[in-house]
């Protein structure tokens, strides 16, 4: 897949779908004074170009969790044995492959990942351990940490440069 330089109308149009994916065809035309066969076409091709992975809904943490109990979120660092490709690639495949891991992310230097794990409670997150490193003989150190408040979510990119 070919992937085209990105000018400033390009970038302005990732910028405002990932803080809201929900504007309009016309709404992004407007806003970005382009006509809205041109707006579908350049947002069309920053998908197919995977510029844009995917579009989805931000859920309230709090909200969510209040209303079905998923109070406990970790960050857990996991140090393998052997650290070879096959280890490292089995080793994430089985936790991108787990539902209450939320984040999966080779790291260097330190641990060799660290997972975000959202759990319903304490009990919740001890199956999850064992499911996921209790029962892998590779598996040589665990480090969790479990979050007390979230002050910040985000997953938007800074795509444009302050001026």
């Amino acid at each position: 897949m070919k992937q085209e330089f990105l000018d400033e109308t390009d970038l302005k149009l990732l910028d405002a779908l990932q803080h809201d994916a929900t504007l309009s065809n016309v709404a992004l035309a407007e806003r970005f004074k382009i006509s809205p066969p041109t707006c579908l076409r350049r947002v069309k091709r920053l998908t197919d170009e995977g510029w844009i992975e995917r579009q989805i809904a931000v859920l309230n943490a709090d909200k969510l969790g209040a209303a079905l109990g998923h109070g406990l979120t970790s960050l857990v660092e996991v140090t393998l044995d052997a650290q070879g490709a096959e280890h490292l690639d089995a080793f994430e495949q089985r936790a991108i492959a787990d539902e209450s891991v939320q984040q999966c992310w080779r790291v260097s230097p330190g641990p060799d990942f660290v997972l975000v794990v959202q759990a319903v409670d304490m009990p919740d997150y001890l199956a999850i351990t064992q499911r996921l490193l209790t029962q892998d003989a590779n598996v040589r150190n665990v480090k969790a940490f479990f979050a007390t408040k979230r002050a910040k979510f985000t997953s938007t990119w800074p795509v444009l440069r302050s001026s």
